[in-house]
This record gives structure tokens, C-alpha cells and sequence, in this order.
């Protein structure tokens, strides 16, 4: 998840560093709260701008002893520590309580708690620093350390200041009782014996000297903000799991939560969540990654694919723009919050992206075997019929009817895959693929985009619209098989490159070709063992590329490294083509790896193989919360259970295959069109509970390649993504 330019969870780093956020503004710091002024990355951002930069709590001219860090809530973290008493008196019985809330701006509130029996006069002193630095400058080691900025005293405040992108951005820190002086604040105190003092420090951002329309008060409890609200509203309305595996209901459960977190709400549609690609620096609406996480998660709510689609739809192209690489129907790759991109999410859009074009349309067609309404859904047809007509147009750059990728500026992405990285895509010796580059798996989202059109036009009566996609699938397919298949390899090339020379290496891209359907069965088998090879599966994972191939690196972005979104999709197309015992060790080793990163999944970890080392090695840089990854173990507990509504049809499969280590499952208040029901399941028996007026429950898996393309069945029972296999 590349970014152009190349609502809420805390949690710990390896490192020791605590993030919190809440939508799109999150904090890092230290583990005692503090935030280094070291240049690094540590800070407070809101709309992608660093508000707080250096944070610098000493009490008796000292730092604290951090003790504890941690997130009862996921748009907070406590801290606590013990400050020194005065002249250095041993076991100090002073004890620190820093509660810190994040949102539109930070509130901290301190607590000083005295233990011992006589009352001790304190010196609190704040030092901050706020350089108003972008994003990106401060996660490319850009950010110029605040030279530029203006420190004034103002109405009890302190307020710093600077012009970034023609904006004054600007911070007020002020808190009742302080002395404000140009360094931070300051406070002289007396704490009771046995006693305590507490104050709130409260931080507020400002663009063009304005604060947002809720910021943090004094004396307000911050759980009543609207984004807590928010938060608390998702947590009530998300599956009640219950898995006899602790791990994996812990892991389930902490996905369902980062979720959640990762929502961003369009400000001109309020009542609209889109999510987010990750934290702490993807804090956007990405096209591809926002649509496939939404995806994954239909388990857990499916309306915020509904709240995905509308949003990207809004912000669908119109016109041709070399420079944003706006084309007309194409769905944008990122939007951002930041100076450089307006102030609403409504604002300057990157579309440097093929892939999320076809998502748009194979994700709609996925929500209609949900069972959400046509109210909801027709609006967005019109939308499907542009990204459609992007495809055919603007898409497919040469006419030979696949969807090829080549950025027509010297500042978008190289590569406009997932895989999106400089040198992400590359033949088996090694050498890089030179655009225009068409994908394997962008013509398999392809594929189901026009079986995703052939359903909704069934959803919708239109039979004569239904067959023409359905018939366009068909060929399509059938050209693929042809063009991309590599008979001496035995799999598919990842992509055919600009003088169409199939690219040979062996990547995890072709199981994304399982996951979608459009793989002949002749050649399935083959290239599942070419997958679940020692070269490809590591026993936690599938695999970026194979590790004899010329570019592999086990500690590369794409090169090598393990995906647990790509993985789960793998495990998806594996099930959907029957191989059951292939899919359940793939998810299994996900599940295993999950234990070593505290039940919550990376961004990516290190391609080693599992017997290298005790666990899995984290990749340095991943995000975490990240929504592919979080989205990754509610994909394959689906696949496990064989879950699959096709409201199109008046049925629901439920035919489970659970190992024998995870044990009973319970998923309670699970969203079906209206209903809420409880999915029960217990190795190979389950049942629903609930079930909405005329969906009838059938125990057995959907089948996955069981009609002919173009028949009136084939697009109700194959359009979509998820094609759980027999």
C-alpha cells in the first residue's frame, strides 16, 4: 500500500511505542507518554498535519519511571509511571496517572498521586514543541524541525504556528491553573498527604486560526464526543464471538475492534463509514485496499462496503488530469486529509490505481447477495456502468482486452498493483517489468466485475443485460487461460509486460486468480501445488514471491514477505477450488502466526520459513491496526465455516469445516439484510438461528464452477469474489 507522493485502537510497538487514534488523527509516543522531539515520527497528527511534535512531562526536574501503558479503550491509553520525590528520596511514592484521549486535537489528563503520610511541594513542567509538519515529511525523515514555526501566549494559551501549502496551521495548548510561557506550561503544586492533584491539558488544532467543530473542552468528558459515540455504536452492533480457541476468539474479537477503528466518515455524509487503510500512516480512503477490506469483512458488517462504495462513488472520476491521473469512471487510489489536499474527503484525489476500478463493481455485486435493498444499492448502478466503461476505454490502453497500467506523469506510482512498490513486479530472474504492465489478478478483479454486473442485472429482472456480462465473463476467461497461462511452469505469469512477454515469476498474485474464479480446473491442481510449495508457503503464510526466484528477499516490501490480506485471499480461491485441507493449513498458520504478534496481525511480516525461528519476523515498518490484515482472520473463520448468502437465490450456505483446535464457534447478532442471527458450528455441523423470512439454509458449500458461464445460474451463483470450494 504504496502512497502517492511515494475510528479508533492504541496499541504497542515492538519498540515500546504507543499509538492511539481515533479516524484520522492518532498519536505516537514513547511508553511513558512522552513524545521525543528527535525529529523522528513520533508526534500528534490531525488531517495529516503534526500538531504536537515534541511532548516533555518532568516533574521535580525529572522524567518519569514508566511502570505500565495501557489501552482499556480504543480511542485512549493510560500511562502510568513514578516521578522522583524530592531530593531524590528511593521508591518514591509518587505515582503518575496520564490519561491521554485523541481525536480532533489531544487531551491528557494528569493525575499526581502522593502515598506517603506528609504532603510534597512539586515542580510540573511541560515542554512542547509543534512543527505543523505534513505527513509524509515526517514519515520520509522530511520534516524541517520547526524553525519556521511562531510561538505566542494568547488568551492563556500557548499557540504556535506556521504556513504549510499556503495554510496556517497552528496549535493552542493550554490547561486551567497553568503557568503558559513561550517553552509550555507549567505548574507549582502541593499534594496532600495521601492525596492528589490532576489537571487537563488540552491541545487544539487550528487551520487558518479556526478549530475544528468539536474540539476538546475543559471540564467535557471526552467519551461524549462523537467519534467515541461512534466507536461505542460499532462495538454493540458488530458478531458477539465465542470460540473454544482462546486465541482465536481473542484474535476475531481484536479485529471485529481495529475495524471499527479504522472507520473515516466523510464530512458532507456523516452518517456514512468508509475505512481507512491502516495506521498509523494510511489513515485514508484507498480505492483498493478500502474495497477489499470491506470485503473480507462482510461477516462483520456489511454496510461499511455500502459506506465504501458511496464514498469512492462521490469522489469518482469525471474528467482526464495527467497529473492526479483522474479518467472518467476510474475509482481514486487515495484521498487524504492533509494541507496538500483540501480540508474535507471530498478534496484532491490521487486515481494512480488499476485495481480498484474493477473492485468497485465485483464489491457491489457481492453486496446484492447480501441482501441489501435496491434502495440502497440502485444509486450506485450508474457508478458500476462507469467504472465498466473505464475498463473498456481507458483501462484497456492497447485493445487487446485486458487492463494494462502505465503512469502518464514522473511523480505517480511505477507499479499500480497491490503490489505497488518500485520493484514489485519482476520476471524470475529478476529483471523488472517495464509498463504498460497488465496483472494477473487485475484481469481476475475483471472477471468479477463483469459477473458482478451479469448479477445485478439479474438482481434487477434485466435478462438480456445479465447474459451480455455473463457472456463477456465467459470470453474473458477464456482469453486469460490463453495468455496468461505458462504450460512449461505450470502456473500463471503475474503480468504480461509492454511488448506482451508473459512475466514468469512464481508470486502469490495467482492465487488472487483462484480467489476470483477465472482459473480453467485444469489448472487448478497445478497451481495449487505450486502455492502450497516449500517456495511459496512458509507455514505462517503464502509468500509474496518464491524463494527461488532472482528478486526474492525474505525482509522486502513485496519481494518475499508475508501478507496476511494476499494470504487469506490464497486460502479464499483454495476453497472455493475444493482443495479444503490446503485452505485449513494455510489459515491455520495464520492463526498460529497471529499468537506472536499479541493476536493482532501486521500490515506484513518476513517471508522465513516457520522453522527458521520460534515465530514469525516483523517486517519494521508495518502499520498496525491495518485494515487488510485485520480484515484477513474474519475472511478465513468464513471460509472455514463455509458461510456464503446468496440472497439472489433465497438461500444461505452454512456447511462448516472447522479443525479440531479451534473447536465449538458461536457468532451471535451477525447482520443478514434486517435480521440478526447466531451462526453455531462444531467441526463439519452448524445451523442459523434467525434466519430472515424466505432464506432457506442449505447445508452444503456453494457450489463453485457447477454451471455453465453465461447461463442465468452461473451469474446468481458465481458473481462476486468469495466462492467458498466442495
Amino acid at each position: 500500500m504504496t502512497a502517492w507522493n511515494a475510528d479508533n485502537e492504541a496499541s504497542v510497538s515492538d519498540s515500546g511505542s504507543v499509538t492511539v487514534l481515533e479516524g484520522s488523527s492518532f498519536c505516537i509516543s514513547s511508553g511513558s507518554g512522552d513524545i521525543p522531539s528527535d525529529g523522528g515520527t513520533n508526534g500528534a497528527f490531525f488531517q495529516d498535519t503534526r500538531i504536537i511534535s515534541g511532548w516533555m512531562l518532568r516533574i521535580n526536574g525529572a522524567v518519569r519511571e514508566p511502570l505500565t501503558a495501557q489501552r482499556p479503550q480504543p480511542f485512549k491509553a493510560t500511562f502510568v509511571g513514578r516521578a522522583t520525590w524530592p531530593g531524590g528520596r528511593f521508591d518514591s511514592p509518587l505515582v503518575v496517572r496520564h490519561v491521554r484521549h485523541i481525536g480532533p486535537g489531544m487531551q491528557d489528563d494528569i493525575t499526581l498521586e502522593n502515598y506517603a503520610a506528609e504532603p510534597v511541594d512539586c515542580d510540573i513542567e511541560l515542554l512542547v514543541e509543534a512543527d505543523q509538519a505534513d505527513l509524509f515529511d515526517v514519515k520520509g525523515s522530511r520534516a524541517t524541525g520547526g524553525d519556521d514555526t511562531t510561538r505566542t501566549v494568547t488568551d492563556g494559551k500557548l499557540v504556535i504556528e506556521a504556513v504549510r501549502h499556503g495554510q496556517q496551521r497552528g496549535t493552542a495548548i493550554g490547561a486551567r491553573g497553568a503557568e503558559v510561557t513561550l517553552e509550555g506550561l507549567r505548574f507549582r503544586v502541593t499534594v496532600p498527604a495521601r492525596g492528589k492533584w490532576a489537571t487537563s491539558i488540552i491541545v487544539v488544532p487550528l487551520v487558518n486560526g479556526v478549530a475544528p467543530e468539536q474540539p476538546f473542552r475543559e471540564g467535557q468528558l471526552p467519551h461524549h464526543r462523537e467519534g467515541v459515540r461512534r466507536h461505542l455504536d460499532w462495538e454493540e452492533g458488530v458478531p458477539r464471538i465465542h470460540v473454544e480457541d482462546a486465541s482465536l476468539q481473542d484474535l476475531l474479537n481484536r479485529s471485529q475492534s481495529d475495524l471499527g477503528a479504522l472507520r473515516i466518515f466523510d464530512p458532507h455524509h456523516p452518517d456514512r463509514a468508509a475505512v481507512a487503510a491502516g495506521a498509523p500512516w494510511f489513515m485514508a480512503l484507498f480505492g483498493r485496499d478500502s474495497l477489499l477490506t470491506s470485503y473480507m469483512s462482510l461477516m462483520v458488517n456489511p454496510n461499511l462496503a455500502l459506506g465504501t462504495l458511496q464514498t469512492l462513488a462521490g469522489i469518482q472520476g469525471k474528467k482526464v488530469d495527467n497529473d492526479s491521473e483522474e479518467e472518467p469512471g476510474r475509482i481514486p487510489h487515495e484521498v487524504r486529509l492533509g494541507v496538500t489536499a483540501g480540508l474535507s474527503l471530498g478534496g484532491t484525489a490521487y486515481y494512480g490505481t488499476a485495481d480498484a476500478t474493477p473492485l468497485f463493481v465485483a464489491v457491489l455485486g457481492e453486496l446484492s447477495r447480501w441482501g441489501l435493498s435496491k434502495d440502497v444499492i440502485q444509486p450506485l448502478l450508474s457508478h458500476a456502468d462507469r467504472a465498466l466503461e473505464w475498463i473498456e476505454k481507458y483501462g484497456d490502453r492497447d485493445g487487446d482486452g485486458f487492463v494494462e497500467y502505465r503512469r502518464p506523469n514522473d511523480h505517480g506510482l511505477v507499479n499500480q498493483g497491490w503490489k505497488d512498490s518500485w520493484d514489485g513486479i519482476n520476471f524470475a530472474d529478476g529483471t523488472i517489468a517495464e509498463p504498460p504492465i497488465a496483472l494477473c489478478e487485475v484481469q481476475a478483479y475483471v472477471y468479477s466485475a463483469y459477473l458482478g454486473r451479469s448479477l445485478l442485472a439479474h438482481w434487477g429482472g434485466d435478462s438480456e443485460l445479465e447474459h451480455h456480462w455473463a457472456a463477456k465473463a465467459a470470453a474473458f476467461k477464456e482469453e486469460f487461460n490463453k495468455k496468461f497461462w505458462l504450460p512449461d511452469k505450470g502456473y500463471f505469469a503475474v503480468a504480461l509486460d509492454k511488448d506482451k512477454r508473459p512475466v514468469d515469476a512464481l508470486t502469490s498474485n495467482i492465487g488472487h486468480c483462484l480467489f476470483s474464479g477465472i482459473v480453467d480446473r485444469d489448472k487448478a491442481q497445478s497451481v495449487m501445488e505450486h502455492l502450497m510449495s516449500p517456495q511459496m508457503f512458509t507455514g505462517w503464510g503464502i509468500r509474496t514471491l518464491a524463494s527461488d526466484m532472482g528478486a526474492y528477499n525474505p525482509v522486502s516490501y513485496h519481494n518475499g514477505s508475508v501478507w496476511p490480506h494476499d494470504t487469506a485471499m490464497v486460502a479464499t480461491g483454495l476453497m472455493r477450488y475444493g482443495f479444503v485441507d490446503e485452505a485449513k493449513r494455510v489459515a491455520l498458520g495464520v492463526f498460529e502466526a497471529a499468537e506472536h504478534f499479541d493476536n493482532r496481525l501486521p500490515e506484513l511480516f518476513c517471508g522465513f520459513d516457520r522453522g527458521e525461528f520460534p515465530g514469525p519476523v516483523p517486517y519494521p515498518t508495518a502499520c498496525s491496526p491495518q485494515a487488510w490484515a485485520a480484515a484477513a482472520p474474519v475472511q478465513l473463520a468464513r471460509i472455514l465455516l463455509r458461510f456464503d448468502p446468496v440472497f439472489t437465490r433465497g438461500v444461505v450456505h452454512l456447511a462448516p469445516i472447522l479443525p479440531d483446535t479451534v473447536g465449538a464457534f458461536r457468532a451471535e447478532n451477525v447482520l443478514l439484510d434486517s435480521s440478526r442471527v447466531t451462526i453455531t458450528a462444531n467441526g463439519t455441523s452448524g445451523s442459523i438461528d434467525g434466519l430472515p423470512p424466505g432464506l432457506k439454509l442449505l447445508a452444503r458449500p456453494r457450489p463453485p464452477l457447477a454451471y455453465p458461464p453465461g447461463s442465468p445460474e452461473a451469474a446468481s451463483e458465481h458473481a462476486g469474489l468469495n466462492q467458498p470450494g466442495t
